[in-house]
């Protein structure tokens, strides 16, 4: 069999033991064809093959994402600017008004997750004044994990939100002593406050959405990503949000796989929404690049239990037992396999209660069927999946809410949150996923530097006995994650006659240090055998470019997580363009270290949690306010 590509000349890594230390590859349509030496698969090659050199380095299977929102997140993803990655608060505002000086009314600047105040130097949140001095009449939205959003004066107006608006169940909208709301809004424990005020802004039209889309999956390409599955979501509707990543895929456009599952949309109809999606979709229905997979994660909505570690754990209704039960019941008699948001302990106990009551009844039988989350289980409830034949499929979540989680339980309880080292060793399917982009990061190599080094984007020492070793942690992102699509025997390694999907990193991830993990990328990614990504060495196979659209897309200027060569240039065009203009956030970064003006400590200031925030005071709190964030 002669090969449509080879690969060659680099540091292969396979799970399997009859592949280690294999230098290269050979593909062929779109499968895995040798794994090998450069000799033995040099003899594949003809003259129409298409041969790379590997110039040595590091090549690992393609990364998947067993838990992430790629649909909802690819609608939106030009529309949001990213502090994923950002250092400092100080550039996270000065890209917060670049961006305000280019969108055009009637759009909203969204920071939508991705980001944690203890990665900023400052390890502190923005303020409502920082905010609304940098956008006096562009409506800003700024999501911060599932506990709060900050918007400013524009936005509040843009949404209708005045001293008479009530706020929902579950939420907080905090006014001031005159009764008006101040901006800030509070999931007490509910997200759907987040959720509802965030669908409330413009969208994209349908052409910019597919762009979105397009741009989005790059971004994940970017990472050496390769397969997702999409985990459904909030005001992500069925089937009329699915329509473009349908089109990317007849039109062979998509150059990430996704699996889907279908997430109830209707509060107390969420039967109804099972029962109606059985008869019209058939289980596991399209391709190897874009299929169903099932129900979840939210199965009701009387069952979710937000992770807001900033709150007590909530309490479940009575009634949510029987409203899960009706709900799995029905999908384990049509054999649909399904997945179930589960954050704390106390109420997976609960679950698994409903789950052996229908199992007496109806069994499962070896239906696939997945918790998500689970960072409180403990040890008889990890028994209790086993022995019901289910997989765990965990995410970043703590490594950007570990400071909030030590802080309300302590630091004995962080180190096993979630137990993964536990779930493996009783042998339960174990999936590793990042719950992008409203909570964590989508960038799996921050998960890996989470799961390895034990640490949290802050540097919090969450782990120690609990971390993974690096080879533990890529099988859970590749092997480990393909469980959760029933495609363990089609994915998840370079194996012969796997699908070809793989990254070759811009770092040996097996070698590099415990810090320079979060910031490997990938320089080629191959999915289904096509060339999706490539930089640097690669970059003369690199496919062609996609226009951003809208032009004032935050993609345009920024492309997503951060990367100090993007926003170093992208700031000082903007610099220089602004040249001789008053520039705020310019003003917020203009020194480091002790002022030699005023002999006072900036770092001081920077790493207090006080409100610093009047620029034009020549005195802050803490000293001048030429460095007063």
């Amino acid at each position: 069999m002669q090969a449509d590509t080879i690969l060659y000349n680099g540091k292969i890594y396979s799970h399997v033991r009859e592949n280690k230390g294999a230098t290269a590859v050979a593909i062929k349509d779109g499968k895995f064809i040798a794994v090998g030496t450069d000799s033995d698969i040099m003899t594949l090659s003809t003259a129409a093959t298409k041969i790379i050199d590997l110039k040595q380095k590091r090549v690992v299977p393609g990364i998947n994402d067993s838990h992430i929102h790629l649909i909802r997140g690819g609608l939106n993803y030009n529309l949001e600017l990213r502090w994923d990655g950002v250092p400092s608060l100080a550039d996270a505002l000065r890209m917060l008004k670049q961006q305000v000086d280019i969108t055009p009314s009637p759009q909203w600047v969204r920071v939508v997750g991705g980001w944690s105040e203890f990665q900023f130097a400052e390890r502190r949140m923005p303020t409502l004044d920082e905010i609304n001095a940098i956008a006096p009449e562009t409506p800003v939205f700024i999501l911060h994990l599932y506990d709060r959003a900050f918007m400013n004066r524009a936005a509040l107006k843009a949404v209708g939100y005045t001293k008479d608006t009530p706020a929902p169940p579950g939420g907080q909208i905090q006014r001031d002593s005159k009764g008006e709301p101040t901006g800030l809004i509070i999931a007490s424990p509910n997200a759907m406050i987040l959720y509802s005020t965030l669908a409330k802004g413009p969208k994209l039209s349908y052409e910019h959405q597919v762009n979105s889309t397009r741009h989005y999956m790059k971004e994940l390409n970017r990472f050496g990503i390769t397969s997702v599955i999409d985990a459904g979501g909030g005001f992500q509707n069925f089937p009329d949000d699915y329509q473009v990543v349908n089109e990317l895929n007849e039109k062979k456009q998509l150059t990430v796989r996704i699996a889907y599952n279908l997430f109830t949309q209707r509060p107390k109809k969420e039967f109804e929404d099972f029962n109606d999606w059985i008869d019209s979709v058939k289980l596991y229905q399209g391709d190897d690049m874009y299929r169903h997979n099932g129900a979840g994660e939210m199965l009701v909505f009387s069952a979710a239990d937000f992770e807001d570690f900033l709150q007590p754990r909530p309490d479940l209704p009575e009634n949510m037992e029987a409203e899960l039960e009706k709900v799995v019941r029905l999908l384990v008699e049509n054999r649909w396999p399904f997945r179930l948001h589960a954050t704390y302990n106390e109420s997976i106990t609960r679950f698994l209660n409903v789950f052996e009551k229908i199992d007496r009844e109806v069994p499962f039988n070896g239906l696939p069927w997945i918790f998500d989350h689970a960072e409180t289980i403990d040890e008889r409830n990890i028994e209790r999946v086993k022995k019901l034949g289910g997989g765990i499929a965990i995410q970043s979540r703590m490594a950007y809410q570990g400071e909030y989680f030590t802080d309300r339980y302590g630091a004995a309880a962080a180190e096993s949150t979630p137990p993964i080292k536990k779930m493996l060793e009783m042998e339960v399917p174990v999936g590793g996923g990042s719950d992008a982009t409203r909570v964590s990061s989508y960038n799996p190599w921050v998960s890996m530097y989470w799961l390895t080094a034990g640490k949290t984007v802050g540097g919090l020492q969450l782990y120690t006995d609990t971390r993974l070793s690096r080879e533990t942690a890529l099988e859970l992102y590749t092997r480990g994650s393909a469980w959760f699509s029933q495609e363990q025997q089609k994915k998840g390694d370079i194996q012969t006659g796997m699908f070809a999907d793989l990254a070759v990193l811009d770092k040996d991830y097996f070698t590099v240090s415990e810090e320079a993990v979060k910031s490997i990328e990938a320089e080629l990614t191959i999915v289904d055998g096509k060339i999706v990504y490539a930089k640097g060495d690669f970059s003369s196979y690199s496919p062609p470019v996609i226009p951003i659209l809208p032009d004032w897309s935050p993609t345009k200027s920024f492309n997503g997580y951060y990367s100090d060569a993007t926003h170093g240039h992208k700031l000082l065009e903007a610099e220089k363009k602004n040249a001789g203009k008053p520039n705020l956030t310019a003003q917020v970064h203009s020194c480091a270290g002790s002022c030699n003006v005023h002999n006072h400590n900036h770092d001081t200031a920077r790493m207090s949690n006080l409100p610093i925030n009047n620029y034009n005071a020549f005195w802050g709190a803490l000293g001048c306010s030429c460095f007063a964030f």
